[in-house]
C-alpha cells in the first residue's frame, strides 16, 4: 500500500528528472507541493485494473511493472523506472486503467490528481508540450504492441487449424507407407510361388495386360454402395471355389479397383490352374500397391497444397511494394486457412465470386489480414450452424468484397464505434478492439478503399470497396491518432 512521505522531494531530486529537465524552479515548486509525495515497496499497486482513471503518477525512485489480464493469462506491458510517467496524462480520453501497476522494489513517486491537470498546464505550458509529446510516443507504442499481439492471436488460429488441416493428409501418408512396406515384403515370396506352379511369362504378360485394362476404365466408385456389395460378394464366392484363402480381402481390393467376374474367367483361361490362387495372391498385391501410392501422391499433393497456400496468403516471399493483386484468389486462400474453423463450426458457406474479377494495386498480405480478420469476426458472431456468404464483384471504380453473416446482428448504439480503436464487445482476453481498427486503416489508408457495414438481425454485411489504382507505400503514422494505451 502506497505510505505518505512527510518531507516534499526537492527542486534537485526532481529537476533530475528527463521529463522535468530546465523547467523553471517555480513548476518544481509548485509539483512538491501539489502531488502527493508517496513511498512504495514491492507488490504494491498503485491502480486497480478497471478502476477510475484520476491520477498521473511521476516515478522518482525504485521500480514499477503495468500488467493486465487477458482472460486467465496475466501480461507484461511494461518496466518503469526512475524518471517514468504513467497513468492518466492531460488531454487523454482513458477513463479507466485497463492494467494494474505493481511496484516490483521499494521506491517513491509522485501521485498528481487530474483536478491540478488545468492549473500545471497553465503554470508550465512547456510541460504541457512534453506530456502530450509523451502521450503520442504511448499512443503509438501501445497501437504497435496491440497490432503484434493481435496479429500472434490470429497466426495461433491459424496455426492451430493449419496444423488440423495438415494433420489428416500427414498421417494418410505414414499409414499408407507403413502398409505398402508390408505388401512389398511379400511381394518375392509371391513370385516364388507363382513361378512354382508352373506359370511362365506368358501368363504373367496376360494377368499383368489385363490389369492395365482394368486400370483404364472408370473406377468402381461410380457403383452404388449396394451393387459394389454384390460384386465383392460375386469375386469372393468366384475367389472360394478356386482355393483362394481368406477371398473376401482379395475381392474387396480387386472390385475396387474395376474388376468383374469376366475379367477373372479371362485370367483363368490364361493362368495354369494350380498357379491362379498364386497368381491371383500377386496381382492383388500389385493392385492394392498402386492403389497406396495412389493414395500417397493425393496426401502429399493435399500437404504441398496447404503449403502453397500458407505461402500465398502471407506473401512472405514478396518485396513491401504495391503489386497486381487477385482479390478471389486472395479469398480463396484464406478461406483455405481458416477452412478447420468453417467446418468445426458447421458453418454453410456460400460464395458468389464474378468470374473475371480485375486485378487491383496493393498489398496481398495485407488484404489477406483483412478477409482473415472480418470472416473471424463473422463466425465469432454467428456461432455453430450460420451462414457465411462472401461476395466479390467487378465496380466502375474497382473491386467490391461483401462479407456477410447471418448472427443476431449488431446493436446500434455499438454499430458506430466499431471502428475504434481498442473498442470491443467481447470478453476481456478475447479481444484487443484493433481488429476492425486495422482491417480500416489497411482498407482507408494504405489502399484509399472504403469499408462500410450495415447490420440487422440476421444480416451483417461489411462492405468493402477497393480502387484499381490507390495503394501507396506506407501508412501514416500511429501517433496521429488519438488513442490511448493501458495505465
Amino acid at each position: 500500500m502506497l505510505q505518505p512521505l512527510d518531507a516534499p522531494p526537492g527542486r534537485d531530486d526532481l529537476r533530475g528528472l528527463p521529463i522535468l529537465q530546465d523547467l523553471p524552479d517555480e513548476v518544481l515548486d509548485w509539483l512538491a507541493a501539489n502531488a502527493e509525495h508517496l513511498s512504495f515497496q514491492p507488490e504494491d499497486r498503485f491502480v486497480a485494473q478497471g478502476s477510475e482513471a484520476r491520477e498521473m503518477f511521476i516515478l522518482l525512485e525504485g521500480e514499477a511493472r503495468i500488467f493486465f489480464r487477458e482472460g486467465s493469462h496475466v501480461a507484461l506491458w511494461a518496466s518503469y523506472l526512475r524518471g517514468a510517467v504513467t497513468g492518466l496524462l492531460p488531454f487523454s480520453r482513458m477513463t479507466h486503467y485497463s492494467g494494474v501497476v505493481v511496484g516490483m522494489t521499494a521506491g517513491r513517486l509522485l501521485r498528481l490528481s487530474r483536478d491540478r491537470f488545468p492549473e500545471l498546464l497553465s503554470l508550465s505550458p512547456e510541460l504541457g508540450q512534453r506530456l502530450v509529446a509523451l502521450l503520442s510516443d504511448r499512443v503509438r507504442d501501445a497501437t504497435r504492441i496491440e497490432q503484434q499481439r493481435d496479429k500472434m492471436m490470429a497466426l495461433g488460429r491459424l496455426s492451430a487449424g493449419l496444423a488440423h488441416e495438415l494433420n489428416n493428409p500427414a498421417a494418410s501418408v505414414s499409414r499408407n507407407a507403413a502398409e505398402l512396406l508390408e505388401r512389398l515384403a511379400l511381394m518375392p515370396g509371391l513370385v516364388v510361388a507363382v513361378a512354382g506352379c508352373g506359370a511362365g511369362p506368358a501368363a504373367l504378360e496376360a494377368v499383368e495386360a489385363l490389369r492395365l485394362e482394368v486400370a483404364e476404365r472408370p473406377r468402381s466408385g461410380a457403383l452404388s454402395p449396394v451393387r459394389r456389395s454384390e460384386l465383392e460378394d460375386q469375386l469372393s464366392d468366384w475367389l472360394e471355389e478356386r482355393g483362394v484363402a481368406e477371398p473376401w480381402m482379395p475381392a474387396e481390393t480387386l472390385a475396387s479397383a474395376g474388376f468383374r467376374l469376366e475379367d477373372m474367367e479371362r485370367m483363368a483361361r490364361s493362368v495354369p490352374t494350380a498357379a491362379l490362387p498364386a497368381m491371383i495372391q500377386w496381382l492383388e498385391g500389385g493392385v492394392a500397391s498402386q492403389r497406396i501410392l495412389e493414395d500417397i501422391s493425393e496426401a502429399a499433393g493435399r500437404i504441398t497444397h496447404l503449403v502453397s497456400s500458407v505461402k500465398s496468403y502471407s506473401h512472405m516471399d514478396r518485396a513491401p511494394d504495391p503489386e497486381p493483386v487477385d482479390v478471389r484468389r486472395g479469398l480463396e486462400q484464406t478461406l483455405v486457412m481458416l477452412g478447420h474453423a468453417l467446418r468445426e463450426r458447421k458453418v454453410r458457406l456460400v460464395q458468389d465470386f464474378e468470374e473475371e474479377l480485375p486485378e487491383i494495386q496493393g498489398f496481398a498480405g495485407e488484404l489477406n489480414q483483412v478477409w482473415t480478420n472480418l470472416i473471424d469476426n463473422a463466425l465469432d458472431a454467428m456461432g455453430p450452424g450460420g451462414t457465411l456468404t462472401l461476395r466479390a464483384c467487378s465496380t466502375p471504380e474497382g473491386v467490391m468484397v461483401q462479407v456477410e453473416d447471418d448472427g443476431p446482428g449488431i446493436p446500434p448504439e455499438v454499430l458506430p464505434r466499431i471502428f475504434e480503436p481498442f473498442f470491443t464487445t467481447k470478453e476481456m482476453g478475447e479481444g484487443t478492439g484493433l481488429g476492425l481498427d486495422i482491417v480500416q486503416r489497411i482498407i482507408r489508408r494504405q489502399h484509399r478503399g472504403d469499408i462500410r457495414v450495415e447490420s440487422r438481425r440476421g444480416s451483417t454485411v461489411f462492405t468493402v470497396l477497393l480502387p484499381l489504382e490507390g495503394a501507396i507505400h506506407a501508412l501514416p503514422s500511429d501517433g496521429e491518432e488519438e488513442m490511448d494505451a493501458p495505465a
